[in-house]
């Protein structure tokens, strides 16, 4: 589904991600480990066309990203706080990206209610601004609109940060609900060894831009992942 070849990126002549190739199966869920610095963000931002690389493709099911929108039409994500609209309220932040993502009215209050849980009746009703929220509830809104629409692929930069113990639970709920359901196609980056194990099929160890490892996840992964940083 997402094919990575000979891709390049550089910055004032130094040269922060270097991937040969990589390829992401159709219905995975795709994890991204590294220590700070590796090229997590660097290579969804490629993936997702935000910025242009030196050399080299991204293709998503057989369409280079930056030739093509269609792709746009399956893909969800959250990177970080500048995919919000700070200064609109949850109601009409979703209402807003459901309508750019085509869904009806009443398709926007019914994901609203689907995700009652993950929000845990903190996000909705509260009569505040986006901005004027916790952290953890401005990383819960911004996760969920990756959702709507009926994505295909959907790509979480770091979702596990600034969320409660209870929330990071649901989270790893919700993504295993959704592949299992929709045959989503998760591309998910974190620090957090335990939760990427837990949630994620396969897992790519970026060091300096170049993938170190490439791990089937299994039951000796967390081991093997925490020995290799802890070096």
């Amino acid at each position: 589904m997402i094919q990575v070849n000979n891709l390049i990126k550089s910055y004032n002549g130094v040269e922060v991600l270097n991937i040969n190739n990589l390829k992401i199966e159709k219905g995975i869920c795709f994890g991204l480990v590294g220590n700070n610095g590796a090229g997590k963000t660097t290579l969804f931002r490629l993936i997702l066309d935000l910025i242009r690389s030196n050399s080299g493709v991204v293709e998503i099911d057989n369409g280079v990203v930056s030739e093509t929108d269609k792709w746009k039409k399956i893909t969800g994500s959250y990177l970080d706080q500048g995919f919000l609209i700070d200064f609109l309220n949850p109601e009409e932040f979703f209402e807003f990206t459901g309508k750019v993502k085509g869904m009806s009215q009443d398709d926007i209050q019914l994901f609203i209610k689907e995700m009652e849980d993950f929000f845990n009746g903190e996000v909705i009703g509260k009569k505040k601004l986006i901005r004027n929220l916790s952290m953890g509830n401005q990383q819960k809104i911004g996760i969920a609109a990756s959702f709507m629409g009926n994505p295909e692929i959907i790509v979480l930069d770091e979702p596990f940060n600034s969320l409660d113990p209870s929330t990071q639970i649901r989270l790893k709920n919700l993504v295993k609900q959704k592949q299992v359901e929709k045959k989503i196609t998760f591309l998910i980056s974190s620090h957090d060894l335990n939760h990427i194990t837990d949630v994620c099929d396969r897992i790519v160890v970026l060091h300096e831009g170049k993938v170190a490892h490439d791990i089937l996840t299994g039951e000796d992964t967390l081991t093997a992942l925490e020995q290799y940083f802890a070096v």
